[in-house]
């Protein structure tokens, strides 16, 4: 079993993403939820208007993030991180699904 590529606090590795992220986590959280085949409106709406919902809804698609790349964890610690560190967690798991693209610091506005 692997790890994330960028750490939890690896927020600033792109500073357009993490920026975004703080402005419209919603916006992150559909996206990153797109990336892994989930509905992008669906998570974004619900991230925005019922937060505990959303906060649910984002440790499911960072589960599904680390069951695709191979990185240990549980949907306890998922759940957790997504609670306690919202911004750094989107933020993370974008990163993940998109190394290339974020670590080299272009945005995911482009989309």
């Amino acid at each position: 079993m692997g790890e994330f590529a960028n750490g939890l606090c690896g927020c600033m590795n792109n500073c357009t993403l993490c920026l975004i992220t703080y402005v419209a986590p919603c916006y992150t959280a559909g996206k990153n939820a797109e990336a892994v085949g989930d509905s992008c409106i669906m998570v974004g709406a619900l991230y925005w208007v019922f937060p505990i919902v959303g906060i649910y809804l984002s440790a499911k698609v960072r589960e599904k993030v680390r069951e695709q790349k191979g990185i240990e964890g549980g949907f306890g610690s998922d759940c957790l991180v997504h609670l306690f560190c919202p911004i750094c967690a989107l933020v993370q798991d974008a990163q993940e699904i998109r190394p290339g693209e974020v670590t080299q610091g272009e945005s995911m506005a482009r989309e």
